[in-house]
């Protein structure tokens, strides 16, 4: 016969009333283990490792190579691209080619025409790299007349050409080219001829007044330059650029009778300093010249 949880109540309510210890400690434990058996067992739940690889979705503007690494769930090289790409956002990386300026020196023909007894000027072309690197080239002719006030000749420098290669570094890469601070290097070269005529001569015993000319004499000169300088747009696509230029000399060639005064594109041959004041215009080569996404910054300087 099957105890009802009433039956053995009843009965536990009997044993007490007749002193039956004894069965009534029994009955009480029989309901507690019925009442033990009818409540649910507990769930136990074995922690699970949240999700640590979620791919969020990348920003506004990203590089497709971000977004592919994004899509394959690769998070951790996408963050890192993502990071570089925004750092090449922030900062402009121009083409390899970004323009070309062609130039012309006005700065000794105006000095000239003050009382300058000399002067060069040339044209000169400059290729701007990635905005920054700068290959120049320089072709001119250079001339002089003058009769020193302490001196007993007159010396005239014919005009003759002279030539310049070089480069220059622009520290303002990351910004527009038509802002420029630059620091550059020449190596030039000139060969020239010159006169020097009125010489007087006075023999110190007939105390006579011996005049002579030196004519046709031929030389050349090889010098460097340390050049700094600026470079600012106008208008369009108009430039004005100055450098000051510390120059010296390598080689030159003495004469027997005569030693050059002066040198077409270095100026007096004992100057240490020179000056050049340029105009020009440039010709954009990439995208009139903007700035462009770089996808490897590692192949870029």
């Amino acid at each position: 016969m099957r105890l009802t949880a009433t039956h053995i109540i009843k009965s536990l309510i009997h044993s007490l009333v007749n002193h039956d210890i004894l069965t009534a400690t029994a009955l009480a434990l029989l309901v507690t283990l019925g009442a033990a058996a009818q409540q649910p067992d507990k769930r136990h739940i074995t922690p699970v490792k949240p999700e640590t690889n979620h791919v969020q979705p990348p920003p506004k503007g990203t590089d497709e190579k971000v977004i592919q690494q994004y899509i394959s769930g690769d998070s951790t090289a996408a963050i890192n691209e993502a990071r570089k790409d925004s750092l090449r956002r922030a900062y402009k990386r121009y083409p390899r080619l970004t323009n070309l300026s062609i130039g012309i020196n006005i700065a000794e023909p105006l000095f000239m025409a003050f009382g300058q007894s000399y002067a060069s000027t040339d044209v000169s072309a400059t290729l701007n790299m990635w905005n920054r690197f700068q290959p120049v080239a320089e072709v001119g002719i250079g001339w002089a007349k003058s009769s020193p006030d302490d001196m007993n000749f007159t010396y005239k420098g014919k005009p003759s050409p002279y030539f310049k290669v070089g480069t220059n570094y622009n520290f303002l890469f990351k910004n527009s080219p038509d802002y420029q601070v630059l620091l550059g290097l020449r190596l030039g070269y000139s060969p020239f001829g010159y006169d020097i005529t009125g010489i007087h001569y006075v023999n110190s015993y007939w105390q006579e007044d011996i005049p002579f000319d030196i004519k046709g004499e031929r030389s050349s000169a090889l010098w460097g330059e340390a050049c700094a300088g600026l470079k600012v747009r106008l208008f369009d696509r108009f430039f004005m650029g100055w450098m000051i230029r510390y120059h010296g000399i390598f080689k030159y060639g003495k004469n027997v009778n005569s030693s050059p005064w002066f040198i077409p594109g270095y100026g007096p041959r004992g100057s240490s300093l020179g000056f050049s004041l340029s105009i020009g215009y440039t010709l954009p080569l990439h995208r009139d010249g903007a700035s462009v996404k770089v996808t490897n910054p590692s192949h870029q300087p």
